[in-house]
C-alpha cells in the first residue's frame, strides 16, 4: 500500500520487487484490494495552483435544521458542485466542512454568493483560507499493517 501511495503507476513487477512478493502473488493481492473496494482506484495528484487555482477554502456550514430531509437535501445538491473538492458531515457546532479550490478572491466571491449560500438549509458559512499546505496525505503511511490490510481484502 504504502508504494502504491507513492506511485500508482509502478508496474507489477517493480511493485512485486520492492515488496518481496512474486508477480503473480503481487497481482493477486492488488485484485482482492480491488474487489473488496480498499483500492478504489487510480489517480493523478494534480497541482491546482499549475492550473490557476491558487487559493484553497475551507467552509465551515451550518444548516438549519438537522434532521434527515435537510441533510440530504444538502448533500444532493453540494455533490453538484465543481468547485468543492470535498465535503464532510461533521460532528460539533458545525455540519459540514466544505474544502473549494477558487482562483482568487473573486472567484471565490462566485462560489460563495452563487452556489454556496445558496445551499439548501444554509444557515451560516464560515470561511478560512488555506496559507499553504503543510502535509497532505490520502492515509497516514506508517498505518499500514500489511496483515491487516489482505485480511481485510480476503473477507
Amino acid at each position: 500500500m504504502r508504494e502504491l501511495v507513492q506511485d500508482a503507476r509502478i508496474s507489477q513487477v517493480v511493485l512485486s520487487e520492492r515488496v518481496g512478493l512474486s508477480p503473480t502473488a503481487c497481482a493477486r493481492r492488488l485484485q482482492l484490494l480491488e474487489k473488496a473496494g480498499i483500492i478504489r482506484g487510480y489517480s493523478a495528484d494534480i497541482d491546482a495552483a499549475g492550473l490557476g487555482f491558487l487559493m484553497t477554502v475551507l467552509v465551515h456550514i451550518t444548516l438549519d435544521r438537522q434532521n434527515e430531509d435537510a441533510l440530504t437535501a444538502f448533500e444532493r445538491e453540494i455533490e453538484k458542485c465543481s468547485d468543492v473538492v470535498s465535503c464532510y458531515l461533521m460532528s460539533g457546532s458545525d455540519d459540514y466542512l466544505v474544502q473549494v479550490q477558487a482562483r482568487d478572491m473573486e472567484d471565490y466571491e462566485r462560489i460563495h454568493k452563487q452556489h454556496l449560500s445558496r445551499m439548501p438549509g444554509v444557515a451560516r458559512l464560515h470561511s478560512s483560507f488555506a496559507m499553504r499546505s503543510v502535509s497532505r496525505e490520502t492515509l497516514a503511511p506508517l498505518r499500514f499493517d500489511t496483515k491487516l490490510i489482505v485480511d481485510s481484502a480476503a473477507s
